[in-house]
């Protein structure tokens, strides 16, 4: 694979993370435009765990997932009783708080001379984990896919099981959902907690392997964008968002001839698909057909 084919694969499996966990979110009935929050959390804190402390890959990533999931329970608490709209507001206003925070962080410390840390709107550079490492971009892709699979393999299980039916019912009748005995605010949190780790795990992949980052990164429109891909690819399975990564990224992206226009063509094709298919590409219904005619092959 060329440079240009692994750096634009190796963006579609970082991206996919605060895609799935915009449609986690999307499942449990709540819109969410703060996930890029969790995934610049997770960015920052992995980075200063390896380039800062000396910290062993392993372990930054855990570090960084963790502290996006305990970010995500505290907006989950303090959001709780919020829905709708409401709920939306408070997510972008979380994580433009985030964001503008991160401009104001000035930690570093000097390592062979040089001084390495966030430097507020300058960025946080020399994360050179991969260099120190001798890890290449294409042994490195291999590492985002297989965290990216597992990720995947979890939310496809818990989609088959009766977890994943609780929250889907959530989702679509809170109120039912209440008559059955079903603790709502509990599972929504956990759900929001949930979502947060795949999103800070997403980021920690990003900061090392971009070795530079700054807060501009973790914008609005990262969240708009997760939020979209989940209603392009369908709310049906979690390899829905997948679909929608593939379509921006991938297609849009990766078509040199219509970069100039990517994100015209992206407006264009998610108020289309919003139109014919308000639940995406892989709806329920198409999942439920899906399954049946595979039942009978």
């Amino acid at each position: 694979m060329s440079e240009y084919a692994i750096s634009i694969a190796s963006n579609m499996g970082m991206i996919a993370f605060v895609a799935l966990s915009a449609y986690v979110v999307l499942v449990v009935g709540e819109i969410s435009f703060g996930q890029q929050a969790y995934f610049g959390i997770g960015a920052y804190v992995s980075g200063m765990a390896t380039a800062m402390w000396g910290w062993p890959f392993g372990f930054a990533l855990v570090l960084g997932s963790c502290v996006a999931a305990i970010a995500a329970f505290a907006v989950g608490a303090l959001t709780l009783r919020l829905r709708g709209l409401y709920f939306a507001i408070a997510t972008l206003c979380f994580a433009e708080m985030i964001r503008l925070g991160l401009n104001s962080i000035h930690v570093q410390v000097e390592i062979d001379g040089e001084p390495v840390g966030p430097d507020g709107a300058e960025g946080f550079g020399d994360i050179r984990w991969m260099f120190e490492h001798d890890v290449t971009t294409l042994e490195y892709m291999f590492i985002i896919y297989a965290l990216l699979g597992a990720v995947l393999v979890v939310l496809l299980l818990v989609e088959r099981s009766n977890l994943g039916a609780v929250i889907r019912m959530i989702g679509q009748d809170p109120l039912l959902a209440r008559s059955q005995g079903i603790d709502v605010g509990t599972c929504k949190l956990l759900v929001i907690v949930f979502s947060g780790m795949i999103a800070g795990l997403g980021g920690c992949l990003y900061a090392h392997f971009a070795t530079y980052i700054e807060p501009n990164v973790f914008n609005v429109m990262l969240g708009v964008h997760a939020l979209a891909y989940g209603l392009i690819g369908g709310l049906g399975t979690a390899l829905g968002p997948i679909i929608g990564v593939v379509l921006d990224i991938g297609f849009l992206e990766g078509v040199r001839a219509i970069q100039g226009y990517r994100m015209i063509a992206f407006g264009g094709l998610v108020a289309i698909l919003l139109i014919i298919m308000p639940r995406g590409i892989l709806d329920e219904v198409r999942i439920h057909h899906i399954k049946r005619w595979l039942r009978r092959q």
